[in-house]
């Protein structure tokens, strides 16, 4: 099993497992956007997040990986790394964790919308546009270093692995907006061509009735899922490959279960006392969905995300 790919499992299945615990850190209430923060929820959630960056640098330490520095990386694994440094502010981004309304805020953040103060009107599209933020890799070595020092929050979202699996096939494969209907004529067709025998002339042409068990199949057959490149699709790529969080020391380990807690308390660090994520954001039925996509073919479609992990 490749090390990166177990890092990223082993991560989310531990963050999974921590409890609240409290502890007296010195933050004061505030109050961003009408939405009470309070000093006693983020003492909780920075007790919480401490713990989940004891855990991963136990996991690096475990794997070997703490050797790697950041001259290790190179400009396409600081791809994801966003910089705001005027707030000293670094955020990993990994799709299907929350991504769009986190550039969302980020553009709130460092004044790139000027038409209302609710980051939800922004267009997802706009703010997934090429150059709307500075990367990691735009900075000169000694603005990289200050990025790993303890004046920057470092902030990660990891979401459990086959449910941020899963929750990219439903949107990318199985849905209907623009960006799935991309993905299907891309990646569903070639699906279909390769590994569905017999397929229909419209499944042929559109791409669009891909089963969650022929998805896997395409993910465990790296000569199509990974064809004239070294790495998955970002949707899919194990979140450890996105962010090096060995590397990085990310001081702000959020999860998805705990979006508005671990946003709230990086916004707060960054000193963004006016900007709170966004309350309303929709919440994911995926998680509910587990069951009955992984056991439908069971056996054949477990093992496949076995392989895959």
């Amino acid at each position: 099993m490749d090390q990166l790919v177990w890092l990223s499992f082993c991560i989310s299945i531990g963050f999974s497992l921590l409890g609240n615990f409290s502890t007296g850190l010195p933050f004061e209430d505030g109050n961003n956007n009408n939405v009470k923060i309070t000093r006693r929820s983020l003492e909780l959630t920075q007790t919480i997040n401490i713990q989940r960056q004891e855990f991963m640098q136990r996991q690096c330490e475990l794997l070997g990986d703490h050797t790697q520095t950041l001259e290790d990386l190179s400009e396409l694994q600081m791809d994801h790394m966003i910089v705001d440094k005027e707030h000293k502010l670094l955020y990993c981004y990994v799709p299907k964790v929350a991504c769009t309304n986190w550039k969302r805020v980020l553009m709130m953040l460092t004044n790139k919308w000027h038409n209302g103060t609710d980051p939800l009107q922004i267009p997802g599209s706009l703010a997934h546009s090429v150059g709307m933020f500075t990367k990691l890799y735009d900075l000169s070595e000694a603005e990289q270093q200050q990025v790993l020092s303890d004046e920057y929050t470092r902030f990660i979202l990891v979401r459990h692995p086959l449910e941020r699996l899963l929750s990219a096939y439903r949107n990318k494969l199985e849905g209907d907006s623009p960006s799935a209907r991309y993905f299907q004529s891309r990646v569903g067709r070639q699906i279909v061509k390769e590994l569905r025998p017999g397929a229909s002339n419209n499944s042929l042409e559109r791409g669009d009735d891909v089963s969650f068990g022929e998805f896997i199949e395409y993910l465990v057959t790296p000569e199509l899922s990974r064809a004239n490149q070294s790495d998955y699709n970002e949707h899919w790529e194990v979140i450890a490959k996105l962010c090096n969080p060995c590397v990085m020391k990310y001081n702000v380990v959020g999860k998805y279960d705990t979006l508005l807690d671990d946003s709230a308390l990086a916004l707060y660090l960054a000193g963004a006392d006016n900007l709170t994520f966004p309350t309303g954001h929709k919440p994911s039925s995926t998680r509910a969905n587990l069951r009955n996509y992984f056991r439908s073919p069971a056996h054949r479609c477990h093992t496949q995300v076995v392989r895959y992990l």
